[in-house]
């Protein structure tokens, strides 16, 4: 390992000779070789290397834990049970760490209550603003803040109770199938198994006709099963037919039971409020219809609250705006030329005072969003359609307003989602921060960001167990002579690919009159045969159109059912953003397959991992099942899964941790006493292939796992594309919430790779490099590019100018984000794009071709 010299260097010196660096000594957190690093503070410090190199593990897993870990230490023991902690670290000390706080890459709240005027908390000002110096109508009484809140009962809507929506159930969306029998099921919505048998059997000692196909039904009767709210006890006849049931009743036999009858509608209703099992909410969720409230016309607000104005619009009216158009609401007042206002100064001062201050407040921080490129974003937005991106940059956002000073800021790839224009923006805000006295440690893989560095940690040399090395703690100049790093060619601009023809397409796909989000009547063509990279600024576009309406009008040609991307929180909670028009009108028979691969989890627990996602694990436990000893025991695959009581650790039901309850902490994780952690039974773990048990395998990195099956073809060919997408560093057995949406997503695309190619399958990508070093970025477009030269098309959403340059064609989208986005500024070559002026992008691109060149 290169060591830099252990005493702080000249620049981490202040006046007074105090040495102003972060010490780390012996730092072994997950792949970590027992680093010594010294790191200087009031510095933007960008930790880089290869994915898996361990950077993340020195930053977040070593630096923020013990920032962490000592704050925790601060506070009562009570108080602690509340706060999500993070775990020691290991590391024998460190030295000189401030306080920190961590702007991750994370999805948003799971509640779509959640939005982006909570989490940057100007919708707290503005109810101030409302409740203070709005415009109330005669008689009106004053309300107080709460009130202008969807979150309080002072504020909700009683119709909806401030979702925004009501639910309702019909007889269609009920019984989906009309010409089926109550016996038959009819009645979908009512529960499966013994409890739907149940109320069947009501009906039958009711009177009515459970055999005749419901359509058949007197309407008086179909409305009284599905809606009544009444609910009668009967005795119930079980097993018998309806003419043995009525001969039953008629001689006053002792029934099997009494039975109590619920509606349809009382039964959903009641279940989707009521159940704490997510699969049985989201069974029932099917049955209901989500239509906007009609008392609040979804401003989720009571009338009182909506009748007050300011600058001529109600609260909801002002968070439906974008924010750029809600500052130009504002300005005029925040600047005292709004129309009226010396009126307004005479008659009621202190309400013309309160509106200045809170319109340049709002003001100020709404700039702030909009340099980040956040401007199109509206305030209404609920966090969990946000990318992990646009979530970062809103935290990032409220940090610089906070006017924190001696912080350390440890942020994760900042700028993920980014399209170079705007990172621009996003150095000027991190300037801004450490300019205020604070410390910037930054997760990087952007070359622009790496450039403004004033010091770089570079990682590696390589993942997993080949990495954990500090190569270089220094000045970016200095990393040029570390011949062992992977970011020095990129940095030095030598690892650029050589430019190349591009493919000529061998059609077009067109897409005609186009609405969703910003697009608005849309013509646009993709060209077939052929790598496609859609650009265009934050915002502008370019996933409504590929992710979403692309998909969508595929897979309805293709006769496929199309499953929207799942978005966190309550399925019904959710305002529906509905492609409103669009057709494809040329090209799909040049389409036979639709692949998306996105990035959302492959899993939602840890029982989910690389392993079983691949189908890996079966190949696995097959050759397991295949040795003489579990032959000689009779043990099947089956027997290896961690899922199945007969060969897991039931003391810990295969999970390989239990959970310890703590009175005065948060429940704390601890290995399994019985198998410490092997998530196997003794006897399963007996079983050996090349002296090697189940669990042992699942610990292998796929790099391990690549040498150690070597004799296994089917396996090899597996693990050599998991390889070749730069996932050799994970572990088989890693669960897939320990993953991040790049590696999930490029585990999609090793799955799909697996498969015996066909061609005419057309695959979508959604910002792809995410979380990719450019050397990972190569190993990528080289398996990319395999599928367009065996007869397929992709077509990705893309920032990375490297990717771009790449590309057969662009297409750019722009020339804003939001309702100055949604239309295609530019399409063609690499080469052609790179020279419009109107294109955001070309600059960009232009600069990158001309380095190539």
């Amino acid at each position: 390992m290169s060591r830099r010299s252990k005493a702080p260097s000249q620049k981490t010196q202040d006046p007074g000779g105090v040495a102003k660096a972060v010490q780390v000594r012996g730092a072994r957190e997950h792949n970590l070789k027992n680093i010594d690093v010294d790191i200087p503070r009031d510095a933007l410090v960008v930790f880089t290397g290869v994915s898996g190199s361990g950077k993340s593990s020195l930053a977040f897993g070593t630096l923020y834990a013990e920032a962490q870990r000592r704050y925790f230490e601060s506070v009562a023991p009570y108080a602690r049970r509340l706060m999500d902690q993070v775990g020691v670290p290991e590391v024998d000390s460190i030295e000189g760490l401030p306080p920190a706080v961590a702007l991750q890459q994370q999805r948003g709240s799971p509640t779509t209550r959640s939005s982006v005027g909570s989490v940057t908390t100007l919708s707290n000002s503005l109810r101030l603003l409302y409740s203070r110096a709005g415009h109330y109508p005669p008689d009106q009484p004053h309300l107080a803040a709460e009130a202008f809140s969807p979150n309080t009962p002072a504020g909700a809507c009683p119709r909806c109770h401030g979702l925004g929506r009501v639910y309702e159930v019909t007889e269609r969306s009920m019984v989906p199938d009309d010409t089926l029998t109550i016996r038959e099921r009819a009645v979908a919505a009512w529960p499966p198994a013994w409890h739907g048998q149940n109320l069947r059997d009501i009906l039958v000692t009711l009177g009515y006709d459970v055999d005749r196909p419901w359509r058949e039904l007197p309407q008086k009767d179909r409305d009284w099963i599905l809606f009544t709210e009444e609910h009668p006890t009967v005795p119930v006849y079980a097993g018998f037919t309806p003419a043995e049931t009525r001969q039953a009743l008629k001689r006053k036999e002792s029934p099997s039971y009494m039975g109590t009858f619920t509606s349809a509608r009382r039964y959903v209703l009641q279940t989707f409020a009521t159940t704490e099992s997510a699969s049985i909410k989201k069974r029932v969720a099917r049955y209901l219809l989500s239509t906007e409230c009609p008392e609040c016309e979804g401003k989720r607000l009571r009338r009182e609250a909506l009748s007050v104005t300011f600058a001529g619009l109600d609260i909801g009216e002002l968070s439906r705006l974008p924010l750029g158009r809600v500052a130009e609401v504002l300005r005029p007042t925040a600047e005292g030329t709004a129309p009226g206002m010396g009126k307004w100064r005479r008659e009621h001062p202190e309400k013309a005072l309160v509106a200045e201050r809170f319109t340049q407040d709002l003001l100020g921080r709404i700039q702030v969003l909009t340099q980040l490129g956040l401007g199109y974003l509206s305030l209404e937005r609920s966090t969990p359609t946000l990318s992990p991106g646009e979530l970062q940059r809103l935290r990032l956002a409220t940090q610089i307003r906070s006017q924190l000073f001696g912080v350390v800021y440890v942020l994760d790839e900042p700028s993920a989602g980014l399209h170079p224009a705007d990172t621009q923006a996003l150095l000027a805000a991190l300037e801004q921060l450490k300019g205020a006295g604070n410390s910037l440690f930054v997760v990087e893989h952007e070359v622009d960001v790496i450039r403004e560095a004033d010091w770089i940690v570079d990682v590696g040399p390589a993942a997993g167990e080949q990495g954990g090395h500090v190569l270089y703690s220094g000045p970016p100049e200095g990393l040029e002579a570390i011949e062992a790093s992977q970011t020095r060619r990129y940095l030095l601009g030598h690892g650029k690919g050589a430019r190349r023809t591009p493919r000529a397409p061998q059609g077009w796909l067109r897409l005609e009159g186009v609405s969703r989000n910003n697009l608005h009547n849309l013509e646009v063509r993709f060209p077939l045969g052929v790598f496609t990279s859609v650009t265009g600024i934050s915002g502008s576009g370019k996933s409504s159109l590929v992710s979403q309406v692309l998909v969508e009008l595929v897979s309805k040609h293709l006769g496929h059912e199309f499953a929207p991307e799942e978005e966190e929180g309550e399925e019904l909670e959710r305002t529906p953003t509905l492609t409103l028009g669009g057709r494809i009108t040329e090209g799909m028979a040049g389409v036979t397959r639709l692949v998306r691969v996105d990035q959302k989890p492959i899993g939602r627990t840890p029982r989910s991992n690389l392993a079983t996602y691949t189908g890996l694990f079966d190949s696995v436990r097959k050759l397991f099942a295949a040795t003489k000893a579990a032959r000689a025991r009779h043990y099947d695959a089956g027997r290896f899964s961690f899922n199945v009581p007969k060969g897991r650790c039931e003391t810990c039901e295969g999970e390989g941790f239990v959970s310890v309850e703590l009175i005065f902490l948060p429940d704390v994780f601890a290995p399994c006493p019985t198998c410490h952690g092997a998530r196997y039974n003794a006897k399963t773990l007996e079983i050996q292939y090349k002296d090697k048990n189940i669990a042992e395998v699942l610990g292998m990195t796929v790099d391990g796992a690549y040498a150690f099956f070597k004799d296994e073809p089917h396996l090899t060919r597996s693990l050599g594309v998991l390889r070749e997408v730069g996932l050799g560093y994970l572990r088989l057995g890693q669960p897939a919430t320990e993953l991040s949406g790049g590696e999930a997503q490029r585990i999609k695309l090793a799955t799909e790779l697996q498969r015996v190619q066909r061609g005419n399958t057309l695959y979508v990508l959604d910002e792809p490099t995410t979380g990719l070093h450019p050397a990972d970025v190569e190993k990528l477009l080289v398996q990319l590019n395999g599928l367009v030269d065996q007869g397929n098309t992709i077509i990705l959403v893309e920032h990375d100018m490297r990717v771009v340059s790449q590309s057969d064609w662009v297409i750019d989208i722009g020339p804003g984000a939001g309702d100055e986005g949604g239309r295609v500024v530019a399409a063609g070559t690499p080469e052609e794009v790179s020279r419009l002026t109107k294109s955001r992008t070309a600059p960009f691109l232009e600069r990158f071709l001309s380095k190539e060149g």
